[in-house]
């Protein structure tokens, strides 16, 4: 708890008067966003304590506190992950620091393989839920009773009132919006196509290799979550012959990035 409080502590110091209402977690390729913010505090996570740092291309690794759509967000300009060498809690980290900040809601992003046949690249999908069979919780070891309790429900993570918004205001803007269920693989290799089978089976409707453990702590903090996946590719197997790459993720996200800004910029005054 004493590092969560330094943590919040030093960020309070920099942002001043700000008082962040939404947490927003850039994906792959969607970091964009962090430059539409206005009258912005940038804060490299390397200069906060005991925030870890990203090391994957496309994230910047900064802190961005400001305005967006009148509403002031706590931009995080990148993300860590479990495949960068990271456990579940340090990826997570950032979460339990925004809600010491007076954060009460999430918006959740992330690059992901469509897994269901009828989606295409540059879809949006909504996230309903999602199903991670790898890796330890975030929530293991000592429960923290500041944050939470000792066992977590999970049956609306993905609060449902927003997700009624979003869906109603994509429909007002023309932009088709998928809804369906994310599944978590820990990388940084993409899925065989045997593995993308399988999750198929399981009710998977996108693969990706984040978001999970975000999305659980924030459940944990009683924040209220909207998750926002963007179809960069097709998943391994679906296309015959074809041959996944990290740039094709960053080249998706680019064509895609007007309709997801669009989207995220219209939900967020109904998540204060």
């Amino acid at each position: 708890m004493e590092r969560y409080t330094e943590s919040a502590r030093y960020i309070r110091e920099l942002i001043g008067d700000r008082q962040p209402e939404i947490l927003m977690i850039l994906g792959s390729g969607l970091g964009f966003m962090a430059e539409e913010i206005e009258d912005g505090v940038s804060i490299p996570y390397s200069d906060i304590p005991h925030l870890r740092v990203s090391t994957v291309d496309g994230h910047a690794g900064k802190l961005v506190v400001g305005k967006l759509e009148g509403v002031c967000v706590m931009v995080m300009h990148g993300r860590m992950h479990c495949y960068e060498g990271y456990t579940p809690q340090e990826v997570s980290y950032p979460v339990r620091v925004a809600k010491l900040l007076g954060v009460n809601a999430m918006i959740v992003t992330n690059a992901a393989g469509a897994v269901n046949r009828s989606y295409s690249v540059g879809d949006l999908m909504l996230i309903s839920d999602h199903i991670r069979f790898m890796g330890t919780s975030p929530l293991t070891g000592a429960n923290l009773p500041e944050f939470g309790p000792r066992f977590c429900d999970m049956s609306n993570v993905y609060t449902k009132s927003l997700r009624e918004t979003a869906k109603s205001k994509a429909k007002e803007m023309g932009i088709e919006l998928r809804e369906g269920v994310y599944f978590y693989c820990a990388g940084p290799q993409f899925e065989t196509p045997a593995e993308i089978r399988a999750i198929s089976v399981l009710g998977g409707d996108a693969v990706g290799m984040s978001t999970v453990f975000e999305a659980t702590v924030a459940a944990h903090c009683g924040m209220k979550v909207l998750g926002i996946s963007l179809m960069t590719n097709m998943a391994a197997g679906i296309i015959p012959d074809s041959v996944l790459d990290g740039v094709d993720v960053l080249e998706a996200a680019e064509k895609a990035k007007d309709g997801f800004s669009a989207l995220v910029r219209a939900c967020v005054p109904y998540l204060r």
